[in-house]
């Protein structure tokens, strides 16, 4: 029995094994980390998946904002890594954990969600690449994986996605 509970400082060090067991440690040098580095979790929304004492599954949010042209800001959820031990796949604790986050997510009412990843997973808890097209990222992104949710059409068109320090010193 798999249970999805909220993410500890506990798991930090049973986190990291499973990232560097699932991508490695150049996953350090991705974009998605450039956004979140040095970055504290949004802890409401990040969560791990148990069996038993084992830890065998994570998600964790991140805060972040797009900056418009104009310097305005818009305070924005980064969502992932999504992660699950590969003895594990197919077990549905990835999509489990995603419906936990998104779930906690909806009910605070919180920002949109960005994520990079696939359109086929992702697209089926309504992730989608039509607000993001023209949003510009610190690192390379392949477009078809710069993916939202939620409430996107009061955001601009074109902007720079950036970690968000200020909600840091909130959280």
């Amino acid at each position: 029995m798999i249970d999805i509970v909220p993410f500890a400082a506990t798991h930090g060090s049973a986190v990291e094994t499973l990232l560097d067991q699932r991508f490695g440690p150049a996953r350090r040098n991705r974009t998605a980390y450039r956004l979140r580095d040095s970055m504290p979790l949004v802890s409401g929304l990040s969560f791990v998946a148990l069996d038993g004492a084992s830890l065998v599954g994570s998600l964790q949010c991140w805060p972040i904002r797009l900056r418009g042209i104009s310097g305005s800001h818009w305070p924005l959820i980064l969502l992932g890594p999504v992660a699950v031990f590969a003895s594990r796949e197919g077990e549905g604790i990835a999509s489990a954990l995603m419906r936990a986050s998104l779930a906690a997510s909806d009910a605070a009412s919180a920002a949109p969600v960005l994520l990079i990843g696939d359109s086929p997973f992702y697209g089926r808890f309504g992730f989608a690449s039509t607000a993001t097209r023209h949003w510009q990222v610190p690192g390379p992104v392949n477009r078809d994986r710069l993916l939202s949710r939620g409430d996107c059409a009061s955001l601009p068109r074109l902007g720079w996605l950036e970690a968000d320090k200020c909600a840091a010193k909130v959280a």
